[in-house]
């Protein structure tokens, strides 16, 4: 097991097996370490607010071992963050070094990752680096199985703000280890006027495209204006109003293919209500720009990972 400075290790290589795992995406820059670091801390306090009670009372404190986090299925891996910080924050002199990368499938029973250490820390850790590395890797694993389905289209498979609470930052970088891509972050990030806000303006008596039009000729420019619409009839005044994206909201495929081409190419197109594996590949055909499915995050299954001692 190699350690870097500190006794603390990170250290990642391609799994030796007879072909190399593929990668799902080109993941972009990491999670900031601090932010991973602050949501590991939590999770830790709330598994072991007074410590590990059972391993403290059963395990000499000079004990030490090495463990094996293992794919019980196949899918596709994200955790080195966490994983690594879990073990990290519980104590120092853990090490861990990964096998595969986030990005990277895996076939049952691969060996993604072993760590060593005391073994207090080591049982202290597990439970909280498996519930998010499980949960992160099922996410990317859902995200390249819809990625998968739109093979040979220009739709780019985006996520939703359906996250988890707290978890934002890292269920979004799991979408992009599955080859997917991010909508939004937060509320502060861009405008989306949704259904309910343009009910409230249309309550008011307020013509829609000189509404919207107001309203993006108070914002700089840089910031992105869609406008969702769940008519045809609507498209016109999204358009009018200045509209970067026209996300087309539970839109049936013919009527999807129909608002691509009455956009024409003067915003983007998004596809989102109803979009599941089973029909994912059926809404891409339609020639939509973007399709944002909050299945990816808000009701994924979490991929069976086990850690065990050697």
């Amino acid at each position: 097991m190699s350690s870097s400075k500190g006794n603390t290790s990170m250290t990642s290589s391609t799994a030796t097996t007879s072909t190399a795992p593929s990668r799902h995406a080109q993941v972009p820059a990491s999670v900031p370490q601090d932010a991973v670091d602050r949501i590991v801390a939590a999770a830790l306090a709330e598994d072991a607010p007074w410590g590990d009670i059972t391993s403290e009372l059963l395990v000499p404190e000079e004990a030490r071992t090495t463990a094996v986090l293992t794919a019980r299925e196949p899918g596709v891996f994200c955790g080195e963050r966490v994983i690594e910080a879990a073990f990290r924050l519980t104590s120092p002199e853990t090490a861990v070094q990964f096998l595969i990368r986030d990005g990277e499938s895996f076939e049952a029973g691969t060996v993604l990752a072993e760590i060593s250490g005391p073994a207090r820390a080591v049982l202290t850790g597990e439970r909280v680096a498996l519930n998010l590395a499980q949960r992160l890797s099922g996410i990317a694993t859902l995200t390249a199985a819809f990625v998968a389905r739109t093979a040979g289209t220009t739709a780019r498979i985006t996520d939703t703000r359906k996250t988890t609470p707290g978890l934002r930052i890292l269920e979004r970088h799991a979408v992009r280890c599955g080859g997917g891509y991010n909508h939004r972050f937060s509320l502060s990030d861009a405008v989306m006027a949704k259904d309910n806000h343009l009910a409230l303006l249309a309550a008011g008596g307020t013509d829609l495209a000189q509404a919207l039009a107001t309203a993006k000729a108070r914002l700089p420019h840089t910031v992105h204006f869609e406008v969702e619409v769940d008519r045809l009839d609507q498209i016109e005044a999204a358009l009018a109003g200045g509209a970067d994206t026209v996300l087309l909201d539970n839109f049936d495929p013919a009527d999807l293919r129909r608002g691509v081409e009455l956009i024409g190419g003067r915003a983007l197109t998004e596809a989102s209500g109803n979009v599941r594996l089973e029909t994912v590949a059926q809404i891409a055909a339609t020639g939509v720009d973007l399709i944002s499915a909050g299945a990816l995050t808000h009701s994924v299954r979490a991929l069976d990972l086990g850690l065990d001692l050697r």
